[in-house]
C-alpha cells in the first residue's frame, strides 16, 4: 500500500533530523493519511479512499465527494478516484 493521497497526490518528503550539535541525519516526512468512507449522493453509495487530512478538509469545504471530484484535476487523482469521478459524471448526466 503506497503512502500517497488518492485525491491530492501528496507523498513522502525527505529532510534532515538536526541535533543540538547540528548533526544531520536523513529522515522522511510522511503524509497524514486516513482510511475514510465517503458518501456519493449521485451514486447513492459509499466509497472507501485513503486520503490525507488536508484532502478530507477540502472535500468538506467544497460540499462533498461529488463536488470535490468534479473540480479535481485528473492528473492528481489516483486510478480508483478517477474511475469514481467518471461514474459520478455519468450518473449526473443521466439524471439531468
Amino acid at each position: 500500500m503506497s503512502r500517497r493521497c488518492e485525491f491530492t497526490g501528496k507523498g513522502p518528503m525527505t529532510g534532515n533530523n538536526v541535533s543540538h550539535a547540528n548533526n544531520k541525519t536523513k529522515r522522511r516526512f510522511l503524509p497524514n493519511l486516513n482510511d475514510v468512507t465517503l458518501q456519493s449522493e449521485a451514486l447513492g453509495r459509499s466509497i472507501k479512499f485513503r486520503i490525507s487530512a488536508a484532502a478530507l478538509r477540502s472535500v468538506d469545504h467544497r460540499g462533498g465527494l461529488d463536488a470535490f471530484l468534479a473540480k479535481a484535476k485528473d492528473t492528481e487523482l489516483s486510478a480508483n478516484a478517477l474511475k469514481v469521478k467518471k461514474e459520478i459524471a455519468k450518473a449526473v448526466a443521466a439524471n439531468a
